[in-house]
């Protein structure tokens, strides 16, 4: 037997949706982390945060004097680290700013990169390649999923110099040299 509501809880509860919580409201979250592959929760709030702070800046930015210096020289140093990260396609335009977005920073993490670049089928097989230390950036061995390759560093992503994938590629490849790997 379930008592009576009184006047202000029923005023209360006209306020309340119990079937769409904006916290549960999460399918765009869930779809971003399966299309990229995603594993920790983290870091994708992590991704979803940034990207807020950078919409919230670049609005700020756009509500400046457009004739002010200072506003030019803001929106072009804000526009080339974007760009340079590789989170818009150009840096001519400040509106690209106001569509960054968590799937952005997703684009750019190594897994996905790798799957770019041809080096993986797949981004489970490229999370996993990673984390077993096969990739290397530069000269850094990465086993983190979530390194962040900017366009600078784009070129530089390949294989350990001993891993196995490597020889086997160079072996099918007929470039194998007998000295090189003992």
């Amino acid at each position: 037997m379930v008592r009576n509501l009184k006047f202000h809880e029923q005023k209360l509860l006209k306020k309340v949706d119990f079937l769409l919580w904006k916290v549960d409201n999460n399918l765009n979250e869930i779809k971003v982390m399966k299309k990229y592959y995603v594993q920790k929760r983290e870091d994708y709030t992590r991704y979803n945060k940034l990207s807020r702070d950078i919409r919230s800046i670049a609005s700020k930015i756009v509500n400046l004097d457009p004739e002010s210096n200072f506003r030019v020289s803001s929106s072009a140093r804000l526009l080339e680290k974007l760009y340079q990260m590789g989170l818009i396609p150009t840096r001519w335009d400040l509106a690209l700013a106001s569509n960054v977005s968590a799937s952005s920073f997703c684009r750019r993490r190594l897994p996905v990169v790798m799957v770019r670049n041809k080096m993986s089928e797949n981004l489970k097989e490229a999370t996993k390649l990673v984390e077993q230390g096969h990739v290397r950036v530069g000269t850094e061995v990465i086993k983190n999923p979530s390194f962040l390759v900017t366009r600078a560093l784009e070129d530089f992503v390949t294989w350990v110099d001993s891993s196995a994938i490597k020889r086997h590629i160079m072996e099918y490849n007929e470039m194998r040299d007998d000295y090189e790997f003992v």
